[in-house]
């Protein structure tokens, strides 16, 4: 198990970016969901070692990991959020320097690194220089590096920043089939990177953990509290001034807009089965946050 317990991040100048935050991970994939600026990779450089807590533990199958960082680190594949790379290095010079510095051997490494990157749909551009590789393709050169060692613990921060649909798809259902026997944590502010894959959500804003469970149990929070309205161009800003709207799709009848209310908002309005978007942007409103659900406005 890993435990994050009572963590507090402060940076200089008074900037709290984590708040007392507590989370326990055992096997299986944890979707870390909120708002940009919620905290969420400050808590995801803490829990792989790279920043230490202003207060709080972090223990790693009972080791302090603060203390003992080396304990969580040699089982730990990391992805941050900005991953950086040696552009003159060919993507198999890059992860072979990589797999030394894990302890790989080098006959070990060259099976492993063939393997990774026939699984992210690099093989073809292995021997090419990172310099010469798109934003996608370096994405997921990062997902290989963090899957070199087999860790028991994956931590991977907005991974999917940079893949096109397909790969997204890819990597998603990669990261389900790693969380049958090991720990994954997700960090994403993109509802639909967890609402397939993971069995277990965790919402923060704030630098605060606002709710935690399972999507059915989320969907249940805001069931019967979905309504979908057809207004005029002109009413639209007024909707979402009255009420947390979640979509807004422009049809030949009208703005058809999807929102959250304990009562019809309007005598025609049409209550519809909650997906995970109301859910989340229900749980970040109640806690003063007016964030948008990332890919609601269509």
């Amino acid at each position: 198990m890993l435990e994050l317990l009572d963590i507090q991040k402060v940076y200089r100048g008074g900037k709290v970016a984590v708040d007392g935050l507590t989370i326990r991970l055992g096997t299986g994939l944890v979707g870390l969901l909120g708002p940009n600026g919620a905290g969420k990779s400050s808590l995801m450089r803490i829990a792989a070692t790279v920043t230490r807590p202003t207060r709080g533990h972090v223990r790693y199958a009972g080791t302090d990991v603060v203390a003992k960082p080396n304990a969580l680190r040699r089982v730990l594949g990391y992805l941050p959020q900005d991953f950086g790379v040696y552009p003159n290095l060919t993507a198999r010079e890059f992860l072979s320097y990589l797999a030394a510095a894990k302890g790989l051997s080098a006959r070990s490494a060259r099976a492993r690194i063939g393997e990774l990157l026939e699984l992210v749909n690099l093989s073809a551009a292995g021997n090419r220089p990172l310099g010469r590789y798109s934003g996608g393709m370096l994405r997921r050169v990062g997902i290989a590096q963090a899957l070199l060692g087999d860790p028991e613990v994956v931590i991977v921060d907005e991974p999917t920043a940079g893949l096109d649909p397909e790969e997204r798809v890819r990597f998603r259902n990669l990261l389900s089939d790693l969380s049958a026997d090991r720990i994954v944590l997700l960090s994403t502010h993109i509802v639909s990177d967890v609402e397939s894959v993971a069995n277990d959500i965790a919402i923060v804003a704030h630098g605060r953990l606002l709710r935690r469970g399972t999507p059915d149990a989320l969907l249940r929070d805001v069931d019967g509290q979905v309504w979908e309205v057809t207004v005029e161009p002109a009413e639209t800003s007024r909707i979402q001034e009255r009420y947390p709207v979640t979509r807004i799709v422009r049809t030949a009848a009208g703005v058809r807009v999807r929102l959250l209310a304990a009562a019809p908002p309007a005598p025609d309005a049409r209550r519809v089965p909650p997906d995970l978007e109301d859910a989340y942007l229900a749980v970040v409103r109640a806690a003063g946050h007016p964030e948008r659900v990332a890919g609601g406005l269509r």
